[in-house]
């Protein structure tokens, strides 16, 4: 492709150890500023690790973050030394609105929930475009409301939201546009547009922020200088000196300036380092208070203008922030418009591109995950050892964090752009959404997507033992192993040329694998656990918190293990082809995959009269008692499976007469167990299916599958069958229950903030149609069943996925009577016009309707979507992957 957009992204390498900019100067300005700063484990300096109490949000405006800063529609350079981004006040609320408000996990009924409503409309992946739109209430906004309202609900309660507390009623609202446009790499123009969707004038108060991160208070480096130059502000600082921010002229708006500086005095009763702190400007526009610096400058600044704007009027401000070579550039809103059209030309030009036989509508779902997934970027430094240690000059942290939370990962020192799961709700990595984010970002940036798959195998990241930090939260927790799938689908995605990227990825999982085998497979047998492998509460038992003395043997854990295999074994395969070192790698783990079927065979974890795999709980006695409840659990051992074209299959032959044996099924032992053999090698000279069941066992589990009475829901598969209407009890442990919740959790386990009980998830909904599709390549394995159950239609594999697709796709689109389901049966976003074509990525969806749930922005997995509308079931590039 050669769009504006592609020939900017050409120069990027991808190569973790290279810093973005130096692979491409377009990164050198991003969105990397997070939504939320505060709350976060690395701002947590408590004794009893309560990140959320530590640094509440009521605390964000006064206080200074330790390791990264946070605005509203932010963008940041590269290093975050300086950051810009929007404040609003509508002249009623206690303080400036300058970055979103949500509850906090303790406070939330359902967990920590974003109390506010934002969206991400468009983006380009070099960052050259970017536009974000806020709806602000006129009046006062309810933050006492929304606190007190949840805590008094249950879990059994729905969530009460912004939209409930009536300040959006009769239209009074701002609606504020905001876009980034770049001229050059260091170029940027600001265009805010606020429209008074009221019907009465109205004023809102707009500054756009300007500040440096506060690194000299950790260092004993001088605090850089943010000054007023006629009416530019100007950055004095090592590295990101010289920029010229300045508003469009003859727009005469106030100049404000203070210290990003914490208010030592209000917070702790302490002298401020600064006559003027960080909530300076907030409280001299507020309150009117002599908070601002008249010499005119510091280390925050702010443009403060007050338009007055008629009802259903629009105003427009603009901004730019620029470094000139030689001189400032003389410009005027003509300028500006005209480069934030040009951009707007190029974006309609480069998804055009990506999706020319797409639909309007389907573009549009194209677009704004797209723009999700540029938005969340972020910076995301952590250098653990100095966060457990403490800074030399500030207090050390108490002693119960040298025992504590990620304190057996001393060795990360992050300091990169990565792609954060939601910018509010998970403002941190999580290492198996990141392998998701990839298989999306593949479409839109290749180099960024290996970027990301290779920088957490960095010896930053991994563990010396091999083990992948899971998330911020808990780098111990185990999340499923997926990097190498995901590998192989950026790497196919991307071309299927580089294999220099396959060879990096597959060395580093070696070591991952090795661990997954010496920590994760406690008896030594190939039959792996890993506790609650990213689902969280789809057990009725905490599987990573289990009572003294109970063990439980998990069938998806053995089952993410053979997939894990499997995708190695084509890695393998691929890089043989052009060096036959990779001959013994690829023998390896064709070999580990059939210990790991072989294993779950004796495991005896599947039952052949439901024809459903299901864990297994032992409890200090040596009882053994199966979780007989039909979850996802019982579905990961469908997604081991992978098909070999023929000239792989002979490559497999000649390796070892080992080898073709296991190839050769009819050769096998007779089975010990009366389920059929498994694994299963089938197919013909056109290819071989390995997988982990047999044809007539994945039958009988997609009859359950695909009951529209169980999983199958009208936008995808529910993760737990929906006949679980009576609550299943683990036999002998009768506080451990679970049934079929299609909407929020009603259960505390993992901060009652995630619910895998019955809800539709893309990134498993994804793995089930990438699967169905390779069961259906091989013609020796094909298959068909009946869809729906109990329909009299029998369709193929194949035929399923692009249904199931289309199912998943279509929770966006607009419905015949023009409602989209992902905004459920709320009349105004339903259908009002100022709402409904803002479009959320949410973190699961509800299992009947498929409304939203979870967190609003969780873009970074469910931008899956981009992957199924720009390959969908029956394209050339999931073929082996």
């Amino acid at each position: 492709m050669s769009t504006a957009e592609h020939r900017r992204l050409a120069e990027a390498t991808g190569r973790a150890e290279d810093s973005l900019s130096e692979a491409n100067p377009w990164y050198e300005w991003g969105p990397y500023l997070a939504e939320r700063a505060w709350g976060t484990v690395r701002e947590d300096y408590s004794p009893d690790g309560d990140a959320w109490a530590s640094f509440p949000h009521e605390q964000a405006r006064s206080r200074v973050y330790r390791w990264n800063e946070d605005g509203m529609a932010g963008v940041c350079d590269i290093r975050q030394e300086l950051c810009l981004s929007l404040a609003l006040w509508n002249g009623r609320d206690p303080f400036l609105k300058e970055r979103m408000f949500g509850l906090t996990g303790p406070q939330g009924n359902h967990g920590e929930d974003v109390k506010e409503y934002w969206w991400y409309l468009d983006g380009l992946p070099s960052h050259a475009l970017l536009k974000w739109r806020y709806h602000y209430p006129q009046a006062q906004f309810p933050y006492e409301q929304l606190v007190t309202e949840n805590a008094r609900r249950t879990r059994q309660d729905p969530e009460f939201e912004l939209i409930d507390t009536g300040v959006f009623d009769d239209g009074r609202f701002w609606i504020v546009d905001v876009t980034y446009a770049k001229e050059s790499p260091t170029d940027l123009f600001l265009r805010i547009d606020i429209t008074n969707h009221g019907p009465d004038e109205a004023t809102l108060h707009v500054l756009p922020t300007f500040w440096f991160r506060n690194t000299w208070r950790w260092t004993d480096a001088a605090p850089p200088v943010l000054s007023l130059d006629g009416t530019t502000i100007v950055s004095d600082h090592p590295i990101a000196g010289g920029y010229r921010f300045d508003a469009e002229p003859g727009s005469d708006p106030r100049i404000l300036f203070c210290d990003n500086e914490t208010n030592e005095e209000l917070l702790h009763g302490k002298p401020n380092r600064s006559a003027y702190p960080k909530d300076g400007i907030n409280d001299h526009v507020v309150s009117g208070k002599p908070t601002v610096n008249p010499d005119q400058r510091g280390t925050k600044s702010a443009f403060w203008f007050q338009p007055t704007v008629p009802a259903g009027q629009t105003v427009t401000l603009r901004l730019r922030l620029h470094r000139p070579v030689d001189q400032p550039k003389i410009w005027d809103k003509s300028l500006c418009d005209k480069v934030i059209a040009d951009r707007v030309s190029e974006a309609d030009e480069f998804y055009a591109a990506l999706g020319p036989d797409l639909d309007e509508e389907r573009r549009q779902v194209l677009r704004q995950a797209s723009a999700g997934l540029v938005w969340s970027k972020q910076i995301y430094p952590y250098r653990v050892s100095r966060w457990l240690d403490g800074d030399p000059a500030e207090p050390p942290p108490p002693p119960q964090r040298k025992t504590g939370r990620n304190a057996d990962w001393r060795h990360v020192d992050a300091f990169d752009i990565l792609a954060m799961p939601d910018p509010w709700e998970y403002p941190w990595f999580a290492a198996w959404d990141l392998a998701f984010h990839a298989i999306a970002w593949a479409h839109l940036d290749p180099a960024f997507a290996k970027y990301q798959l290779t920088v957490l195998l960095r010896e930053w990241f991994q563990h010396p033992n091999g083990a992948l930090p899971a998330y911020e939260w808990s780098f111990d927790d185990v999340n499923p192993p997926v990097h190498a799938f995901a590998a192989l689908r950026v790497f196919l995605i991307d071309g299927g040329t580089d294999r220099a990227f396959l060879e990096r990825i597959f060395q580093k999982l070696l070591l991952n694998f090795t661990w997954w085998l010496n920590r994760e497979d406690p008896g030594g047998h190939n039959v792996f656990g890993g506790g609650f492998l990213g689902l969280d509460n789809i057990s009725p038992v905490d599987r990573s918190h289990l009572p003294d003395g109970v063990t439980i043997e998990q069938a998806d854990g053995t089952a993410w293990m053979a997939m894990y295999s499997e995708n190695m074994l084509l890695i393998a395969l691929l890089l043989a082809e052009e060096n036959d070192v990779y001959d013994d790698m690829v023998v390896k783990f064709l070999e580990q995959f059939f210990l790991i079927a072989d294993a779950l065979e004796e495991a005896n974890l599947y039952d052949p009269d439901d024809g459903f795999f299901y864990d297994r709980i032992t409890d200090a006695a040596g009882h053994q008692t199966p979780i007989k409840v039909q979850s996802l659990v019982g579905m990961i051992p469908l997604l081991a499976s992978v098909s070999l074209p023929p000239e792989q299959v002979r490559r497999l032959a000649l390796l070892e007469k080992r080898t073709a044996h296991r190839l050769d099924d009819s050769e096998r032992d007779a089975p010990s167990h009366g389920l059929g053999r498994l694994p299963r090698a089938a197919g013909s000279a056109d290819g071989v299916l390995i997988s982990l069941v047999t044809p007539d066992m994945a039958a009988t589990a997609l009859g359950h599958i695909f009951d529209e009475d169980g999983f199958l829901s009208p936008h995808g598969l529910r993760s737990v069958t929906k006949r679980l209407v009576t609550p299943y009890v683990v036999p002998g442990l009768p506080d451990a229950t679970i049934d079929y919740e299609p909407g929020e959790s009603t259960t505390a386990m993992y901060g009652g903030n995630s619910n895998w009980r019955g809800p539709v998830w893309l990134p498993t909904n994804y793995l089930v149609v990438r699967a169905l599709q390779r069961y259906d390549t091989v013609p020796g394995a094909r298959i068909s069943v009946e869809y729906p159950t109990g329909s009299g239609v029998r369709r193929s594999l194949a035929q399923i996925a692009a249904d199931l697709a289309d199912r998943l796709v279509g929770i966006w689109l607009p419905a015949p009577d023009g409602r989209r389901a992902v905004w459920g049966a709320d009349p105004r976003l339903a259908d009002d016009p100022a709402w409904r074509d803002n479009l959320m990525f949410f973190e699961y969806f509800h299992g009947d309707t498929a409304k939203g749930l979870g967190a609003s922005h969780q873009t970074g997995w469910t931008a899956l979507v981009v992957d199924l509308l720009l390959d969908p079931p029956g394209g050339t590039q999931a073929t082996h992957a």
